[in-house]
């Protein structure tokens, strides 16, 4: 019984890693906007057959990174950056109100729930490594929502953390930001263990609000190298 539960695990498995492979292509621009490509091109280079390829692509169609055309194959989608800014700005909804509710419960209630981030992102020596402080970013965030206690805000919020995981990852790429993460961070835990709702939310809106443009400044900015790489080399 378990032995054909895994067996039928494996195609999933595979389309779920051929889906993450592409995607990452896509954002670190080895795939760009408006390039083509076709199933047997990915089939080939990742040396599957093409059932698991379709599937990860209709998925990433239907998540808009890239659209299907008939008898063409398949192309990159260009950034939608609406979409992505429309993400960052209900996380500030969901947050916004989890802080709110934190703030009203008793101060020791509080301080159990954050103690683990209170540890890392105050106690603890500064990490430097932007893919790891990046998890870390999550994981604060998400505890942030769960700590509320409502378990469908923090169901909505792990998806929405799911389909911005990919481009907010580069706001760790660069030294500033991440030392204004660890400040803002800080700040955060303080103002909410110290129950001043306003401050903590006027905080978490300014951070988030600040990450969405940096994000969207180092995607562009990452594009334009990707597009222009290749003239230098041929130059």
């Amino acid at each position: 019984m378990q032995a054909r539960q895994k067996n039928q695990d494996r195609p999933q498995a595979l389309a779920d890693k051929i889906y993450q492979t592409i995607k990452n292509d896509i954002f670190d621009f080895r795939l760009m906007p408006g390039d083509r490509f076709s199933e047997n091109e990915i089939a080939g280079r990742m040396a599957v057959s093409r059932t698991p390829v379709r599937q990860a692509l209709f998925r990433l169609a239907r998540e808009g990174y890239v659209e299907v055309w008939f008898r063409s194959g398949w192309q990159v989608c260009d950034f939608d950056f609406t979409r992505f800014e429309e993400l960052y700005d209900l996380r500030i909804v969901l947050e916004c109100e989890a802080v709110r509710r934190l703030c009203a419960m008793p101060e020791a209630q509080t301080s159990q729930r954050l103690r683990e981030l209170w540890q890392f992102w105050i106690e603890a020596a500064p990490l430097a490594e932007g893919k790891e402080i990046s998890l870390h970013d999550e994981a604060f965030h998400m505890t942030i929502v769960a700590a509320a206690g409502n378990s469908e805000m923090a169901r909505i919020h792990a998806e929405l953390t799911e389909k911005i995981r990919i481009i907010r990852r580069l706001d760790f790429t660069r030294e500033d930001r991440i030392a204004a993460t660890y400040q803002e961070h800080a700040q955060i835990l303080l103002a909410v263990l110290q129950q001043q709702s306003r401050e903590a939310q006027r905080i978490l809106t300014a951070h988030i609000a600040v990450s969405k443009a940096e994000v969207r400044k180092i995607t562009l900015h990452r594009l334009q190298q990707a597009r222009t790489l290749p003239d230098s080399l041929n130059s």
